[in-house]
């Protein structure tokens, strides 16, 4: 490949930053996994184009960069496991990581030996990295296929547990191969092996240890931990690569394990930094990597053996490491099937394998210039596989938890409550939490799924099925907490899924908060206050579906006054900042409003009306199948004071087209059926009942 002319440092690094963070992007945007636009830009911009060759723009700063951004990713990696949440774990998670992990190096190695055609040396090294499942890939995958709570937690928590292990794992198979290649005796080998993992497991643990310290009594400021980490990390790296070859990466690792486990005040910003700076550097890796590939090392990669190989990790390695490890848990059968079918690998296993084949090359051992062909193979195929497959065969084995949106209400009271059963109407799946028990009685009694306990502690994380939920209103009588939520869980939502009701005296000035605090509040900007009162004069929560022929400028007539709070639409649930924009007028759409109390007074009258005939017609009904029983002809009462009731009743029907038309079938409330001449704008929801003069607009469910 010619390697003259072409881009600049800086024209590169913008070319590399545009394009991983741009594939990061659109991936969101359009619900695609990142990694496969990510192989495809760099790709497009290398091998294909010729646009960006790292080996012509970057040149000898691509090894240095790439391990540096390894080490930093692994750092990250090791900041994720804590002990004390791996004990915590379902113990499904656990049987994975202990049995699964060892059980899944043995068997990748196997299916690289036997199916890839790789020597034992790079099998062992590369095998152990496979261990890894890609929580950067299994995230997404999961919020798409809305799998239910326990598969969708195995799995998720598999995934964050095993990167860390998986890239351990191969750092310390890689050291076990380049020691066995000095030509040393098996003594030796063992003597060497033991004082490299032990020097950079010390030196990790020592560096972690100094800066937990120094985090902890305060010798550093909160504005340089940030900066400081970063630097320790590369100073570590560069350290005890110095000291000992290729011990670097197990050294940091070693000390993110000690911050992680360490319970720092400020863990969770250092590590949402790290996060972010992983992100960064992970595109930066992956581009790099695809864009460095040469279209003449793909064609000599033995593609049938290639095939082999994913076949045997897809189709045998992987089921059978996680049933295996499954034996005896409290998994139902259909659950274990569809996690051990499920196995994408993400960029942590692209960008560290990259790294380890060329220590390999170095090393002499020519094969390991296959494993990051393979590893781009392996992971586009389970990717594009899992990607496509996981919601159909999660359906099929009736394991989705359906299409339904989500909302957690943190706070309980009569609003909260009167939301969530006008919501569930919407078919939205409502959590409603609170630190106070007696605050999720009225939930309790409505039957609304609750949780006792601080949404932001830890028992939150392993009882609470965060995933099942896109959405977050903080509506607690305690408008400090109510911020404090909004503002920890907005990183992990999206500020644009975090809603909060209106705090005290927020619109005066002094006690006024920066836009980067709180969520965004609904239309009105009420406190909690606010809406009890409204509730306490006798406003109604009311849920309305549009149709063709009942639009927007139609429910905004019949129910004039109405507040809008929430819009329900193909799956997704906003709630109301600005009624001009945010209610939709299309049909299908569902609005979750407060009704005056003149039109609640109205519906009331109207429903004790219907309530009567209904009343009636049950006990005909009963006093008719009294008679069948007694054998007496087809069940009809004939003459007497049931009789007259039952004429009655028929006459009240004849008058009412409204009554005949649910009435006479004896209708479900809650059924999908259209019991009327006209169609209803509320099917399906028993909470709207409508006047009998506006039959042109609306009919009764």
């Amino acid at each position: 490949m010619d390697v003259t002319g072409g881009l600049s440092p800086i024209q590169a690094f913008a070319v590399v930053g545009i394009a991983g963070v741009g594939a990061q992007w659109l991936a969101w945007r359009f619900r695609l996994p990142a990694i496969v636009l990510m192989l495809a830009a760099g790709l497009l911009l290398g091998p294909v184009t010729g646009i960006f060759v790292p080996a012509r723009d970057i040149g000898d700063l691509i090894k240095p960069m790439i391990a540096l951004a390894v080490a930093v990713i692994l750092f990250e990696g090791g900041l994720t496991l804590s002990l004390k949440k791996l004990a915590d774990a379902r113990p499904g998670v656990r049987r994975l990581v202990y049995i699964g992990a060892p059980l899944g190096w043995i068997l990748s190695s196997l299916a690289l030996v036997f199916g890839a055609g790789l020597g034992w040396e790079s099998a062992i090294v590369f095998g152990g990295v496979m261990i890894v499942t890609g929580p950067t890939v299994i995230a997404p995958l999961l919020r798409q296929a809305r799998l239910t709570s326990r598969p969708a937690q195995v799995l998720q928590w598999e995934g964050i547990v095993n990167d860390p292990i998986g890239a351990l794992v191969g750092v310390i198979a890689l050291e076990i191969v380049l020691v066995y290649r000095t030509g040393v005796t098996a003594g030796e080998a063992i003597g060497q092996l033991v004082l490299g993992v032990g020097f950079a497991a010390l030196i990790g643990a020592v560096a972690g240890y100094m800066l937990v310290q120094a985090f902890r009594r305060g010798w550093v400021p909160e504005y340089m931990k940030v900066p400081l980490l970063f630097v320790a990390v590369l100073a570590i790296f560069a350290v005890s690569d110095t000291l000992l070859q290729e011990s670097g990466l197990l050294a940091v690792t070693v000390m993110g394990l000690v911050v992680a486990n360490a319970d720092l005040p400020s863990y969770h910003e250092l590590h949402r930094f790290k996060e972010h700076a992983t992100i960064l550097l992970v595109s930066g890796v992956f581009i790099l990597l695809a864009a460095g590939v040469e279209f003449d090392t793909l064609a000599q990669l033995n593609w049938l053996r290639a095939g082999i190989f994913v076949a045997l990790v897809v189709l045998v390695a992987r089921p059978l490491t996680v049933l295996i490890s499954l034996i005896g848990s409290n998994l139902t059968l259909p659950e274990r099937f569809l996690i051990a079918l499920t196995g994408p690998r993400g960029v942590v296993l692209v960008a560290v394998s990259g790294i380890f084949g060329e220590n390999l090359v170095s090393a002499g051992i020519d094969d390991g210039a296959q494993i990051a062909p393979l590893a781009f193979v392996l992971v586009l195929v389970t990717v594009v596989l899992h990607g496509f497959t996981l919601a159909p065969l999660a359906r099929r084995l009736g394991l989705t938890s359906g299409e339904k949106p989500g909302l957690m209400i943190v706070g309980g009271s009569l609003f909260a409550t009167g939301l969530a059963k006008a919501l569930e109407k919407a078919e939205v799946n409502v959590l409603i939490t609170d630190t106070n028990r007696d605050h999720l009685r009225t939930a309790r009694a409505q039957n609304i799924p609750t949780f006792y306990g601080d949404i932001l502690g830890e028992a939150a994380e392993s009882n609470v099925e965060f995933i099942t939920y896109s959405g977050i209103l903080s509506a607690s009588d305690n408008d400090a907490y109510n911020t404090l939520v909004a503002t920890d869980l907005a990183p992990e939502f999206g500020r644009e899924a975090i809603w909060q009701l209106a705090r005290h005296k927020e619109d005066r000035a002094r006690h006024a908060l920066p836009s980067q605090l709180g969520g965004q509040t609904i239309d009105g900007n009420r406190t909690l206050a606010e809406y009890l009162e409204l509730l306490a004069e006798g406003w109604i929560f009311r849920t309305t579906r549009l149709t063709e022929e009942y639009r927007l400028d139609d429910w905004r007539a019949v129910r004039e006054g109405a507040i809008p709070l929430a819009v329900v639409q193909d799956g997704k649930l906003w709630f109301v900042t600005d009624p001009d924009s945010d209610v939709v007028d299309k049909a299908g759409v569902r609005i979750v409003s407060l009704l005056p109390p003149d039109i609640a007074d109205q519906i009331a009258r109207e429903n004790e009306a219907q309530a009567k005939p209904q009343e009636k017609a049950r006990q005909i009904a009963r006093d008719e199948a009294e008679a069948v029983k007694r054998g007496q002809g087809n069940g009809s009462v004939k003459g007497g004071e049931s009789g007259q009731e039952a004429e009655e009743l028929r006459e009240d029907m004849q008058d009412d087209s409204e009554l005949i038309e649910t009435q006479g079938k004896v209708a479900d409330p809650d059924s999908d059926e259209d019991h009327s001449s006209q169609p209803d704008p509320d099917a399906a929801l028993e909470d709207e009942e409508r006047p009998k003069d506006r039959k042109d607009r609306d009919s009764q469910d």
